[in-house]
C-alpha cells in the first residue's frame, strides 16, 4: 500500500480533513476509508497513552508532595559540644527516629548553645518553639522541686546507687509529677558525670574555696556545695564559661571530666580536684505540645529509640571518666585526689533544710 506525505497534517482532526483531497489521489475510496479509521484509532490509543502518562505523573507528583507534608520537622536543643557523647547520641537518635517513622518526623539537633542558655531552651519547650532539650535535673528543679533531689550534692552514693535511682518507682513518681506541673515529658535520663572543681590553686580542703570566685550553673541546688563551704558563687552561662576563666571574670568553676576536656577548660585552668561533689544527670525531656501531636504508636517509639540514646551516652560518660584522669596528666594539669568526707560534713546541714523534697522521698532515695 502507498502512503502520501501526510507529516504536515496530523496534529488534530482539522489537519487531517484539510489534506483528504492530497491523500484521496493516492488511494481509492475503500482505501481512504481503510486509512481514516485505522488513523483515528492510533490517534486515539496515543491520546490514551498520554493521558495515562499524564495521571502517573500527577501521582508520582503528589505522593511526592503528600511524604514532604508528612515529614514533620521538630527541634532538639542542648548546650554541648559536638564532641560529646550527649550530642552524638542525640543525632543518632534522630536519624534512628525518623527511619523507624518512615519519615514522618525529621528531627534537628542545635549543639552548643545555638538555640540559647539552658533557661531559654527550658522556656522554649514550654512556648512550643522547641521540642526537645537536654536539661539538669537541678533546672529541672527550679519547675518541679521534688525532681530536684536527684541533683542534690552527695545525696548518691555510687554509681550503682545512681542507676538504682533511676530505674526505680520514685523516679518514676517524680517523672509524672515533673509532667503534671509543666505539661513537659522527661523520657529519659541519662549520666553526666561526677562534678569536680577546678582552679588556678590547689583545692585540698574545703578551707580552701573560702571566697573563692567560683562560676556555677544558675539553679540552686548546683550553688549548694560552693556556698556551704563559703564561696563566692558567680552564675554564669555555660557558652561564656572559658572566656569568663580567661580573663579572670571567675577563678574556678565545677564540671565533669568529659566537660572539662570538650570545652578545654584544662587550657585556663592549672588543677583539677576530685571533689565528686555532685553525680549528676541529663532529662531528655519532650514538649507536651509535640507529645500530644503524635500517634501511639510513634510515642512508643521515640520514648524506646531516646531511652537507647541516654544509655548509649551513659556507658560512653563512664568510660571517657576512667581515662581522662591519666589524659590530663599528660597535658600538664594537676589533678588531685581528696578526702570527699569533710566536704560532704559541710554540705549536709544545707541538704537537709534547703530542700523541696519530702522526707518520705529522702527515705526512700537513701534506701535504694
Amino acid at each position: 500500500m502507498r502512503y502520501a506525505d501526510t507529516s504536515a497534517s496530523f496534529d488534530d482532526d482539522k489537519g487531517f480533513i484539510d489534506n483528504e483531497a492530497n491523500v484521496a489521489k493516492a488511494f481509492n475510496t475503500q482505501e481512504l476509508l481503510t486509512f481514516r479509521g485505522s488513523l483515528m484509532k492510533s490517534n486515539q490509543k496515543s491520546m490514551k497513552l498520554t493521558l495515562i502518562g499524564a495521571a502517573l505523573c500527577a501521582a508520582s507528583s503528589l505522593a511526592s508532595f503528600g511524604q514532604a507534608v508528612a515529614a514533620e520537622s521538630l527541634k532538639w536543643a542542648h548546650l554541648y559540644e559536638t564532641d560529646t557523647p550527649m550530642h552524638e547520641w542525640a543525632v543518632w537518635a534522630a536519624d534512628e527516629f525518623s527511619k523507624r517513622t518512615d519519615g514522618r518526623y525529621d528531627i534537628e539537633v542545635y549543639p552548643a548553645s545555638s538555640l540559647g542558655t539552658q533557661s531559654q531552651i527550658d522556656e522554649g519547650l514550654t512556648f512550643g518553639t522547641i521540642d526537645i532539650v537536654y536539661t539538669g535535673t537541678q533546672f529541672a528543679g527550679r519547675q518541679y522541686g521534688p525532681i530536684g533531689i536527684g541533683g542534690a550534692p552527695y545525696i548518691f552514693r555510687d554509681h550503682d546507687h545512681w542507676e538504682a535511682y533511676r530505674q526505680s518507682d520514685l523516679f518514676a513518681e517524680l517523672r509524672e509529677g515533673y509532667q503534671r506541673k509543666t505539661g513537659n515529658i522527661p523520657l529519659a535520663m541519662n549520666y553526666y558525670g561526677n562534678r569536680h572543681v577546678t582552679a588556678n590553686k590547689p583545692i585540698y580542703s574545703p578551707a580552701d574555696m573560702r571566697d573563692l570566685k567560683i562560676r556555677t550553673p544558675n539553679a540552686p541546688l548546683y550553688m549548694m556545695f560552693p556556698r556551704s563551704v563559703g564561696a563566692n558563687v558567680t552564675p554564669i552561662a555555660f557558652s561564656e564559661l572559658y572566656l569568663a576563666l580567661q580573663q579572670g571574670v571567675v577563678d574556678a568553676q565545677e564540671n565533669p571530666l568529659h566537660i572539662i576536656r570538650s570545652k578545654r577548660i584544662y587550657e585556663v585552668q592549672d588543677y583539677i580536684s576530685l571533689t565528686g561533689h555532685i553525680t549528676d544527670s541529663l532529662l531528655t525531656i519532650v514538649s507536651g505540645s509535640t507529645w500530644d501531636g503524635m500517634s501511639e504508636g510513634d510515642q512508643e517509639i521515640l520514648n524506646d529509640v531516646l531511652l537507647q540514646a541516654a544509655d548509649r551516652s551513659t556507658r560512653d560518660v563512664v568510660e571517657k571518666e576512667q581515662q581522662l584522669i591519666a589524659w590530663f596528666a599528660e597535658q600538664g594539669v594537676e589533678v588531685i585526689e581528696v578526702d570527699r568526707v569533710p566536704f560532704r560534713d559541710v554540705v549536709l546541714p544545707s541538704l537537709k533544710d534547703e530542700n523541696d523534697w519530702t522526707e518520705e522521698s529522702f527515705q526512700r532515695f537513701n534506701a535504694l
